[in-house]
């Protein structure tokens, strides 16, 4: 039987104020058709569906549609809250959502109350069971662990042993001749950032290891961070990654969804199908000049660029002249750096202009325009019109 494997979609996600729903649209549609072209069983999207717990109507939109259409495929859908996601709104729609076929959590559930997703796969018949570990930061872990294995768990103290926990619990649904699989949206020990994680809940407290898993699963489907990677564990741990670079710290990333081929007698074999949709992120440097030669190589690239020339007036206009997609504009390092400045012993009986021009050769602004306005200026100001 085959399964689909894609997370972290973010939808909604702008880009220095650009929206990339246009984007997520076409990439979204893509992943619609590789599931349909390989006549998955089901797909696993574990969380991070959309970029903001408060999406817009828009965004809601879309995720809904492409859950639809995921579904009309035939294949099973299970999906979850991540960490950008509400889940009390994912669970709210819970019950709309199973109407349609659709498997959504948004909090933790014991095995029996759909923290076990189980279906026969439509290739082979056989049994499926899907264990789903949604988000949880550390302020909830003790009360999930609690609810899942009905004893104290205070006294545990560290968070990834409470995950462990909840994991040994959700295992508990896994059935002898079936396919087990788990779902889960976390920060595995010693994983790779892909650049657009929210820093503050991928370090510290909320690593868990890959050996926390055992080996009872055939595969584990991860979501959160954004870099697509496999975890050295006793069984197939692997990230997904996300299918659309969502901020410049991850234009090197490679984008992609796993179909996993898997039978209760056999080891997941893991293929990574590339997307070929989406605007590629690129950060590019050189002067003003050489940008503008450079121009059509860049295609319909979003950019981040370096400019190595000192600031002066009028400098950005000319930037996005020549690269109309750059969505980020700043002056490179050693040309943005201020010289150690010296402060003259004595100012006094200098003009003002004297004094605007050493601040313009100081902080390496070289701009006529700006000389000429400062003179205006001051003429304006010292004339004694108002």
């Amino acid at each position: 039987m085959k399964f689909l494997h894609t997370s972290d979609w973010h939808v909604g996600k702008t880009l220095k104020g650009q929206s990339r729903l246009d984007e997520q649209v076409q990439v979204l549609n893509e992943i619609v058709e590789i599931a349909r072209r390989e006549d998955v069983d089901a797909v696993l999207i574990p969380g991070d569906l959309y970029e903001t717990s408060s999406p817009t109507a828009e965004a809601q939109r879309l995720v809904v549609h492409t859950l639809i259409e995921f579904q009309k495929t035939g294949a099973q859908v299970i999906t979850m809250a991540g960490n950008h996601d509400h889940a009390a709104t994912f669970d709210a729609y819970r019950p709309l959502m199973a109407i349609g076929g659709i498997h959504v959590l948004g909090q933790v559930r014991p095995v029996h109350d759909g923290g076990v997703v189980s279906f026969d796969a439509k290739s082979t018949g056989e049994r499926v069971n899907v264990a789903v570990l949604p988000f949880l930061t550390t302020r909830y872990a003790v009360r999930a662990a609690q609810l899942l294995t009905q004893t104290s768990s205070e006294h545990s103290g560290a968070y990834d042993q409470q995950v462990r926990d909840m994991i040994r619990h959700l295992q508990s649904g896994f059935t002898s001749g079936a396919v087990n699989l788990m779902m889960a949206h976390l920060t595995i020990t010693h994983g790779k950032r892909g650049g657009g994680e929210r820093e503050a809940q991928t370090i510290f407290d909320y690593h868990v290891p890959a050996t926390a898993f055992g080996n009872e699963p055939h595969y584990v489907a991860l979501g959160h961070l954004h870099r697509r990677q496999v975890m050295d564990a006793a069984c197939p741990v692997h990230y997904s990654g996300s299918p659309i670079a969502v901020d410049f710290g991850e234009e090197s990333n490679r984008s992609v969804v796993l179909v996993v081929e898997v039978a209760p007698s056999m080891p997941a074999k893991v293929v990574d199908v590339e997307l070929t949709t989406g605007r590629r992120l690129r950060t590019v440097r050189g002067t003003v000049e050489k940008l503008r030669a450079q121009a059509a190589q860049f295609g319909d690239d979003y950019l981040r660029v370096y400019v190595e020339e000192p600031t002066r007036v009028g400098l950005r206009e000319e930037v996005l002249e020549a690269l109309p997609n750059a969505l980020e504009v700043r002056i490179d390092a050693p040309y943005a750096a201020a010289k150690e400045r010296v402060t003259p012993a004595d100012r006094t009986g200098k003009a003002p202009i004297e004094l605007f021009d050493e601040y313009c050769s100081e902080n390496q602004i070289v701009d006529s325009r700006v000389n000429s306005l400062f003179a205006q200026l001051l003429d304006d100001l010292t004339s004694g019109q108002r």
